[in-house]
This record gives C-alpha cells, sequence and structure tokens, in this order.
C-alpha cells in the first residue's frame, strides 16, 4: 500500500493494519520529512485520544491529514506506531 498527495509518496508499507476502513502504515513505512507535528487532537471512545500531523508538500500543506494514536486503548492496540492518512491522501494498493 502506498499512501500520496501531490503526486508524493508519504508512506508506503505490505503490513497495514486496516481498521474501520482506514489504513494504518508503520511509523517506520512513513516519510517523516512530509510530517509536521499539529496541537490538534480527538478522542474515539474506543481507540483512545488520537494526534494529529500536517503533510506539507512542495510548499503546500495538507492540514491535520494524518493521525496516530500515542497511546491507543487495549482493544486497539494493533495500531501502537502506526499512522493513518485522510483529506485527499490516497491509499494506493501496490
Amino acid at each position: 500500500m502506498k499512501a500520496m498527495w501531490k503526486n508524493t509518496v508519504i508512506a508506503q508499507s505490505q503490513s497495514t493494519v486496516e481498521l474501520e476502513g482506514n489504513h494504518y502504515f508503520p511509523a517506520v513505512s512513513v516519510d517523516q520529512q512530509y510530517l509536521r507535528e499539529s496541537q490538534t487532537q480527538s478522542t474515539c471512545p474506543w481507540k483512545g485520544r488520537a494526534s494529529y500531523y500536517h503533510i506539507l508538500v512542495d510548499g503546500e500543506t495538507n492540514t491535520d491529514a494524518a493521525w496516530y494514536y500515542p497511546e491507543p486503548k487495549a482493544e486497539a492496540a494493533q495500531i501502537t506506531d502506526h499512522i493513518a492518512f485522510w483529506r485527499g491522501v490516497q491509499i494506493i494498493s501496490d
């Protein structure tokens, strides 16, 4: 699987975790040069508190387009150290 935005590969992995229709990529498979910390947080009743990243490619910012759970609840332990994408980031099967 690949996560792409602006014709740029942000993440690539053969071992994503699919949960609620989203592919969570292992953090080590994400090109960190495109991520910037966001102050945004949200809460999922069963996964826990999510934190976000902005994606920056060629001077353009996709606000809060990636998220992760720093300390997911036990029910969502499989997404520990994984990052998911939305807001126009295309998830493409290899």
